[in-house]
């Protein structure tokens, strides 16, 4: 929420941009090759590729090592990093620096409102189901916020990745170019704040009061002979199907 308003005011985030996309490139690489592995066990042709594709970075990283046989891991990266900074510099030029810079802040808000929403609706998905974990001996409470974390950090490294992509491999020519990408839903429809997890229990039980909802379910129904879901290894009719 605080990063959104940063964004809303600031003109320039290319600091923040290019500190995304070293990020971005950085994870990639480390796909194909194991920080601290040895060069045989690099996948060159794979990040190539995979550069190519994602990213439209056509860089001759095999014939890097091959002319240059002391070229290092480390120093390797640092030269993706700098030809995929190379063409963004040279991007700018071309398009403008004022237009390029409020083409990023456009993108950055639009990527960041999209997955929020996105994050939010997974959140309630994982509220709606997070009292099974008891079955299996777990703190529900706890393993709502461990799994809301990971979400959280899922959607950070998509935003980072989703942005990173557009802003390598698009043209933009005119101020008309950035105006239309920017989201068309006003600011004031987007919700930033969610409930935590004893909030959203209050929350779901207060509803519960004022409308009773049919039941749903949701998976194939457990026979009272079949093993019970929460992994003990007896049967349902055993274990948890005493309480049904």
């Amino acid at each position: 929420y605080q990063q959104r308003n940063e964004l809303l005011e600031a003109k320039d985030i290319s600091e923040m941009i290019n500190a995304m996309r070293r990020d971005v490139l950085d994870s990639l690489i480390s796909q194909y090759i194991t920080p601290g592995s040895m060069e045989e066990e690099w996948d060159v042709a794979g990040l190539e590729k995979a550069l190519e594709a994602e990213y439209q970075l056509d860089l001759p990283i095999s014939k890097w090592l091959e002319e240059e046989r002391d070229l290092h891991e480390d120093a390797f990266r640092e030269r993706v990093f700098a030809k995929a900074d190379e063409i963004c510099v040279q991007k700018a030029a071309l398009t403008g620096e004022e237009l390029m810079r409020g083409y990023e802040r456009v993108m950055m808000l639009q990527s960041l409102d999209t997955h929020w929403r996105e994050h939010l609706s997974a959140l309630d998905h994982l509220r709606q189901g997070i009292h099974l974990r008891g079955y299996a001996q777990k703190d529900p409470k706890q393993e709502y916020k461990r799994e809301a974390f990971e979400l959280f950090s899922a959607m950070l490294d998509s935003i980072k990745a989703e942005v990173t992509q557009i802003l390598i491999t698009v043209q933009i020519r005119s101020q008309q170019d950035v105006e239309a990408y920017e989201a068309p839903q006003a600011v004031s429809n987007v919700r930033y704040q969610h409930a935590d997890f004893d909030e959203a229990l209050a929350d779901d039980a207060a509803e519960g009061k004022e409308e009773h909802q049919p039941f749903v379910r949701i998976g194939e129904k457990v026979g009272r002979n079949d093993p019970c879901p929460c992994g003990s290894g007896k049967k349902y009719k055993q274990c948890h199907g005493k309480l049904a």
